[in-house]
């Protein structure tokens, strides 16, 4: 009958342009400024990024199908149905799985100081990301453009981008000479001072004693030095930590894991080494997490430490 076939085609077509819709979010979902923003942006980010870009790209298929098999055991419509629920189920997700920013009547300072680009969010990425979250102003210095190995502007942008992924609010890389900044102490030492009459920080993150590599031990005793009137003073672990590295505070980062393996592999020209994969300082966190009672943490040791002054949970 006329009516019923007019209605069919109504229905193909509603198929096909929701279809087409869906597809075309799907692969827009695969935008690296759009995964950056829904990995930062909600806990379980990486996941939620998965389920926005598959599903649509699923559903909005499924829906053109129709218009290249016209005797599709699928009934029509159905492509439309199972678009609106996507729909629901997202913006749901969206909402439940949001990160919220703290209500605070102050807001806390924080500098972090590293040798080379990665340092800070191999060190502490899940960390300076809460922090940040909980109302926290995040500054980084780094020593030197780890032009060692790697082209020196490069690092430097993708220290950059990686800092604007976390939210930090200034990060400044130095052209100190990579892999002999013993040769510098004094010289990093007077940067590292002069940032902190600069940011005023509450709290201080730097490399440990405890660390394999020279560069970590330089930027560690000329931060000693320089913070050597601040009450609160944090190491965290690298991949180059000795055994003796001991942390005794941990800041569960269990919802923010994804957020920095994100941070850290913004550093493309590292992605290589062994220490970058996400297996890796997954089970590094999930160690520390073991030894914090939860399921995710970073571990840090405190040179000095005022409780008041590290404002995590």
């Amino acid at each position: 009958m006329p009516g019923i076939a007019h209605k069919e085609l109504t229905m193909e077509l509603i198929d096909v342009m929701s279809g087409a819709l869906l597809v075309t979010l799907g692969i827009a979902a695969f935008h690296p400024e759009f995964r950056r923003r829904i990995v930062r942006l909600n806990r379980r980010g990486r996941t939620l990024h998965a389920i926005l870009a598959i599903v649509p790209l699923a559903i909005g298929l499924h829906s053109l199908s129709h218009a290249i098999v016209p005797f599709s055991p699928v009934p029509s419509g159905l492509g439309t149905l199972l678009a609106l629920v996507a729909l629901i189920v997202t913006s749901v997700l969206l909402v439940t799985r949001r990160i919220q920013p703290a209500d605070t009547n102050r807001t806390r300072r924080v500098l972090v100081v590293g040798a080379h680009p990665d340092d800070l969010e191999l060190g502490c990425g899940g960390t300076l990301a809460k922090l940040i979250d909980e109302g926290a102003e995040v500054h980084a210095i780094v020593m030197t453009n780890g032009s060692v190995g790697a082209e020196g502007d490069t690092r430097v942008t993708e220290a950059e981008t990686a800092a604007r992924f976390l939210g930090i609010a200034s990060v400044q890389v130095f052209d100190e000479p990579d892999t002999n900044l013993h040769l510098v102490e004094n010289r990093l030492m007077q940067l590292i001072e002069e940032t902190i009459k600069r940011v005023e920080p509450d709290l201080i993150f730097t490399h440990s004693a405890h660390d394999h590599h020279q560069d970590h031990e330089s930027v560690h005793r000329a931060t000693l030095r320089a913070a050597r009137g601040h009450q609160s003073i944090l190491c965290f672990e690298s991949p180059s930590a000795t055994r003796e590295f001991s942390p005794s505070v941990f800041v569960d980062v269990s919802e923010y894991t994804d957020i920095k393996v994100h941070a850290v592999h913004e550093h493309r020209d590292q992605r290589r080494k062994p220490y970058m994969h996400a297996n890796v300082l997954l089970g590094i966190t999930a160690f520390r997490g073991r030894q914090a009672r939860c399921d995710h943490a970073e571990g840090f040791e405190p040179v000095r430490l005022a409780f008041s002054t590290i404002g995590v949970n």
